[in-house]
C-alpha cells in the first residue's frame, strides 16, 4: 500500500476542494441551444457544458494540485506553478540549438549526456533575461535532486514533439544558471494512457525524447510521486470522491432546469 488512510484523506480531500472550486466558479456561455433544450433539457446541457470545461482544464484544475497534494507526501518539496528561473545563458542557447539540430537528422536522444552539455556552458557568454518561466510541476527528494514536469493532454500532437523537447532542455538551462551544480531532471508527464489495456504509444515520441529519462505516463507518473502502487490508490480515490459528490453535483446543476 502506497499511502497510509491520513494521506488518502488529504489526497480526497484536494480532489473534492479541486471540483467544487471548478464548477462554483463555472459560469456557463450564455447560447441559446433551443433544440437540444427540448430534447436533453437544460439541465443536462448544463452539465455536459461543465464536463467539456473541466476535460480542457483538467490539468491545471484537477491534476496539478492533486500531483502537488501526493508528492507533498513524500518529497521535501512539492509546488505546482514553480517559479524555475527567468535567466539563460547565450551558448546553453546556442547548445540547445546543436542538440536540435542533432536529433533533427537522426542522432537518438540521451537525457543524461544532454543535461551535461548545457551544464559546462549554463554560466557562459551573455546571460539573457526571459520572461518568468514556469513549470507545472517542481518536486525536490531528500538528496537534493530536482525534478521538473510538464503535464500534457493524453494525446499530444505529434508536431509538438520537438517544441515539447526544447522546452525540456531551456528549463535545464535555465535552472543551471542559478544552480549550476544541481542534480536536475525535466519530464513530460502524461497523467493517463488512453490506450489501456494496450501500452501507450511510445514510438510517436521517440525520435525526440529519451523514453527513458524524459517521459512518465499513468502509473509511471504518479507512482514516481506516492510510491509504488500510488497510481491505483488514486484511481480509487476518484472514485470515492466521485460517488460522494453525485448527489452535492446533481443538486448544483438542478437549477439549470
Amino acid at each position: 500500500m502506497a499511502l497510509t488512510r491520513d494521506q488518502i484523506k488529504i489526497v480526497e480531500n484536494t480532489i473534492k476542494e479541486s471540483l467544487r472550486k471548478k464548477y462554483k466558479s463555472y459560469k456557463r456561455e450564455t447560447i441559446n441551444m433551443p433544440f437540444h433544450y427540448r430534447l436533453l433539457g437544460r439541465d443536462r446541457m448544463a452539465v455536459f457544458s461543465f464536463i467539456h470545461s473541466l476535460n480542457t482544464t483538467f490539468g491545471t484544475s484537477i491534476f496539478e494540485p492533486v500531483a502537488e497534494t501526493l508528492s507533498s507526501l513524500n518529497f521535501t518539496v512539492a509546488q505546482k506553478k514553480y517559479v524555475v528561473g527567468d535567466t539563460i545563458s547565450e551558448q546553453a542557447q546556442n547548445e540547445i540549438q546543436h542538440i536540435m539540430n542533432d536529433l533533427t537528422i537522426g542522432h537518438s536522444p540521451n537525457k543524461v549526456n544532454e543535461i551535461e552539455r548545457i551544464r559546462k556552458v549554463c554560466n557562459k557568454g551573455t546571460i539573457n533575461k526571459l520572461k518568468t518561466i514556469k513549470v507545472d510541476l517542481y518536486v525536490k527528494s531528500k538528496d537534493g535532486t530536482v525534478h521538473l514536469f510538464d503535464l500534457k493532454t493524453v494525446k499530444p500532437n505529434i508536431g509538438d514533439f520537438k517544441y515539447f523537447k526544447r522546452t525540456l532542455l531551456e528549463w535545464i538551462a535555465i535552472f543551471l544558471s542559478k544552480n549550476p551544480n544541481a542534480n536536475v531532471h525535466s519530464y513530460i508527464a502524461i497523467p493517463y494512457n488512453p490506450y489501456e489495456p494496450k501500452p501507450y504509444e511510445r514510438w510517436t515520441l521517440k525520435g525526440m525524447l529519451d523514453l527513458d529519462n524524459e517521459l512518465k505516463v499513468a502509473g509511471e507518473f504518479w507512482d514516481f510521486l506516492g510510491g509504488d502502487g500510488a497510481y491505483s490508490e488514486l484511481l480509487d480515490c476518484f472514485e470515492s470522491v466521485g460517488i460522494e459528490l453525485r448527489p452535492e453535483i446533481d443538486e448544483y446543476f438542478s437549477k439549470f432546469k
